[in-house]
């Protein structure tokens, strides 16, 4: 079974490399040097010489604020990528597996957002991932479409990376308290993306992912610093203390009963994630 997973240099699609050991799987991962999702030709003719049977699709345009001035650019890769990804999988009767964001909604909510609640994302980004899962849903029947929030992991980009470089030249810090979500495992996904095409679901759908728990992105910051034994003092300060070009969700915590029940989970609180990351880097 070939499975192409793009966006091969990000955090997840690094994970699941780091996690794929089945000789009963030929993964094949692909950038976008090596693969443009943006040209359905090159799409196709891909697809068409290596019998995918599985496309997941970690590529995404995901520079929130530079989003706000880039549109054109965010809106090719998780609009027009998308769409390409989902005709071609159609087209060869291939399941896809795309990675979408809690950043769909406003933030508005103050309980927990399930897949049925109403999208109206703050910003291009949110807005341009929400356009790419309006088009699978439109172009394709076997999908599951994967909601995540606050990804983290021991490689690439991402906020606890850049938390302990900061540490390394600063005795204190000042981080946003008022934002409030789940810090995410990008291993912990990656798990359950390998269960879904080894186990062979056909549950296809929307579907909620992140570590158990709430937090804010202060707590975030002051447990990885505890948990990494960093002396620095952690201050809360408010998202108008922190101005961005793009506006974030103020809650963005999202209901996972639906993954659990359909996929058969035990999802990890966060907490206990981290200390599993920390202790890996």
């Amino acid at each position: 079974m070939n499975i192409l997973v793009t966006g091969a240099k990000g955090q997840l699609a690094t994970c699941i490399k780091a996690l794929d050991n089945s000789s009963d799987y030929n993964f094949i991962y692909k950038n976008s040097e090596d693969l443009d999702i943006t040209d359905l030709i090159s799409v196709e003719s891909f697809f068409k010489r290596n019998k995918i049977s599985f496309c997941v699709n970690c590529a995404a345009y995901t520079a929130v604020d530079k989003a706000e001035s880039d549109q054109k650019k965010a809106h090719n890769v998780n609009v027009n990528g998308s769409e390409n990804l989902a005709k071609t999988c159609a087209q060869y009767n291939s399941k896809l597996i795309h990675i979408s964001t809690d950043f769909v909604f406003n933030g508005s909510s103050n309980t927990p957002y399930n897949e049925d609640d109403n999208t109206n994302p703050l910003g291009v980004y949110g807005l341009t991932k929400l356009e790419g899962e309006q088009k699978i849903q439109k172009n394709l029947e076997k999908y599951f479409i994967i909601r995540t929030s606050w990804l983290y992991s021991e490689f690439g980009n991402n906020f606890l990376k850049t938390m302990l470089r900061l540490s390394n030249n600063r005795d204190e810090l000042g981080v946003v308290s008022d934002q409030i979500g789940t810090p995410t495992y990008a291993m912990d996904l990656a798990h359950v993306i390998l269960k879904i095409i080894k186990e062979n679901h056909i549950a296809y759908g929307i579907y909620h992912y992140s570590n158990e728990g709430v937090a804010s992105w202060y707590d975030f910051a002051f447990t990885i610093f505890d948990l990494s034994k960093v002396k620095i003092t952690v201050n809360p300060i408010s998202t108008e203390d922190f101005p961005t070009p793009a506006e974030r969700p103020k809650y963005s915590v999202l209901d996972k009963t639906k993954i659990k029940e359909v996929f058969k989970l035990e999802i990890p609180h966060w907490k206990n994630s981290l200390k599993t990351a920390i202790s890996n880097l």
